[in-house]
C-alpha cells in the first residue's frame, strides 16, 4: 500500500498522525493580513528611494491573479479526474515553461530554439514524471491529477532553469569564441571535437543549481514539498522519502533536458559542412505580437502608477546664482572700427620707430668694426 493511502488513513508504521488536528481552512482575509508585509516593503522602498515599489506591487498583483487562475483550473481537473484534462494541463505547463525559458530568461537564442526546447523539456519531464509517479511513488492509477500534476510542475520548474543556464552558456561561448572554434575547424577538427569543451561547460553550469540544492536540502532548509505534506498531516518519514524521490527525479529531468537541448543547439549552429554559422544566433524576441505587448506594458504602467500615486516626483534643484556676473558688452560706439586717419598715424609711427632702430643698429655695427680694425693693425716702432 503506497504512502498516499496510508497518509489518508491517518498514519503508518513510521509514525502515527491520526491525532493531528485538521488543516485550517484559509480565507481571503488571511491573505489580506499577509499583504500588510507587501505594503510595508513598498513604504520602505519609497522612504529609502529604492524605486522598487512599482515592481513589487505589480509582482504581488500578478502572484494573486496567476495563482487564483491556476487554483481554479486545478480544482476543475481534480474534480473531473479525466486523463484527457490531465494531459492537456501537462501540455499547457510545458508550453508556458518553454516560452519562459526561451523568451524571458535566455539572452540569446538560435533559430529553432523554441521547438527544440519544447521537445526536450516535454520528453524529459513527461517520461521521468511518468516513471517517478508510477514506479517510484507507487501512484495508481497513473493519471491521478493530485500526484502527477504537482510532480510535473516541480520537474518543469527546475528543468526550465537548467536548460536556460546551459543554452545561455553554450550560445555565449559560440558567439564570443568563434575565432578559436574556426581555428580548430581549419586544422581538421569536426564540429563535435571543436565544441566538446563548450558542451561540457554548459552541462556543468546547468547542473550546479540542482547539485547544490541536493547538497544542502534538509541541512539548512526544509523543502517546500516536505513542508506541505507535514502541514497536511503526513508522517515525517513519508514526507522525507517523497522529497528524496522528487529531488532524484529533478536531477534526471534536468540532465536529460539540458543534454538534448545543448546537442540540438550545436547541431543547428553548424551547417552540413561543419562551418560555424553565427548568424543563426539571434537576440531574444517574444512570440507575443508587438501591439499586445505594448498594450500590456501600458496597462501595467497604469496600474503601477495608480498604486504608487502617493509617491511625489522629485523636485529639480533650482539653479544657483553665479558669483561673478557675466561681462557686459562694451557700448557700440567703442566697438566701432578705427578710422583711416588713426590707421595712418599708427602706420607712420611704426615706420619711424623701425627706422630709428635700424639707424642705431647700423651705428653700433660701424663702431664695432673700427675697434676690430685698430686691434688688428701692427704697432710701428718709432726710431
Amino acid at each position: 500500500m503506497d504512502f498516499y493511502l496510508t497518509t489518508a488513513m491517518g498514519g503508518d508504521k513510521d509514525g502515527d498522525c491520526g491525532s493531528q488536528k485538521p488543516m485550517v481552512e484559509l480565507q481571503w482575509y488571511h491573505v489580506a493580513i499577509a499583504s500588510v508585509l507587501i505594503l510595508i516593503n513598498g513604504a520602505l522602498s519609497i522612504a529609502l528611494g529604492l524605486g522598487l515599489e512599482k515592481r513589487l506591487f505589480i509582482s504581488a498583483l500578478r502572484c494573486v491573479v496567476q495563482l487564483t487562475i491556476m487554483g481554479t483550473v486545478l480544482q476543475t481537473i481534480f474534480d473531473a479526474k479525466n486523463p484527457v484534462f490531465v494531459m492537456l494541463m501537462a501540455l499547457l505547463l510545458i508550453t508556458l515553461g518553454t516560452n519562459e525559458a526561451v523568451f524571458n530568461v535566455s539572452k540569446r537564442r538560435h533559430i529553432y530554439m523554441f521547438p527544440s526546447v519544447l521537445v526536450s523539456m516535454g520528453c524529459s519531464c513527461l517520461i521521468i514524471g511518468t516513471f517517478g509517479t508510477r514506479l517510484a511513488m507507487g501512484v495508481d492509477p497513473l493519471h491521478s491529477p493530485k500526484e502527477f500534476i504537482p510532480a510535473l510542475g516541480m520537474l518543469l520548474g527546475n528543468t526550465m532553469t537548467a536548460i536556460s543556464l546551459g543554452l545561455d552558456q553554450c550560445l555565449s561561448q559560440l558567439s564570443e569564441n568563434k575565432e578559436r572554434i574556426e581555428l580548430y575547424l581549419s586544422m581538421g577538427a569536426t564540429r563535435w571535437e571543436a565544441c566538446r569543451p563548450i558542451a561540457i561547460e554548459a552541462m556543468r553550469r546547468a547542473m550546479l543549481p540542482t547539485i547544490n540544492q541536493m547538497s544542502i536540502i534538509g541541512l539548512i532548509s526544509i523543502p517546500g514539498m516536505m513542508t506541505g505534506q507535514l502541514i497536511a498531516g503526513a508522517s515525517v518519514m513519508n514526507a522525507v522519502k517523497s522529497q528524496i524521490i522528487i529531488m532524484y527525479l529533478i536531477s534526471g529531468a534536468a540532465a536529460f533536458g539540458t543534454l538534448s537541448s545543448v546537442l540540438i543547439c550545436l547541431r543547428v549552429c553548424f551547417d552540413s559542412s561543419d562551418r560555424l554559422r553565427p548568424e543563426r544566433i539571434i537576440k531574444t524576441q517574444s512570440i507575443i505580437p508587438k501591439p499586445i505587448r505594448e498594450f500590456g506594458q501600458r496597462v501595467s504602467n497604469a496600474v503601477g502608477n495608480a498604486l504608487c500615486c502617493c509617491r511625489k516626483a522629485p523636485k529639480s534643484p533650482a539653479p544657483s546664482p553665479s558669483r561673478t556676473p557675466p561681462p557686459s558688452s562694451p557700448p557700440r560706439s567703442q566697438t566701432q572700427s578705427p578710422t583711416r586717419e588713426q590707421n595712418g598715424s599708427r602706420q607712420s609711427n611704426g615706420q619711424g620707430k623701425n627706422k630709428s632702430k635700424v639707424g642705431q643698429n647700423g651705428a653700433e655695427q660701424q663702431e664695432h668694426q673700427e675697434q676690430e680694425a685698430t686691434e688688428r693693425t701692427p704697432l710701428v716702432r718709432s726710431r
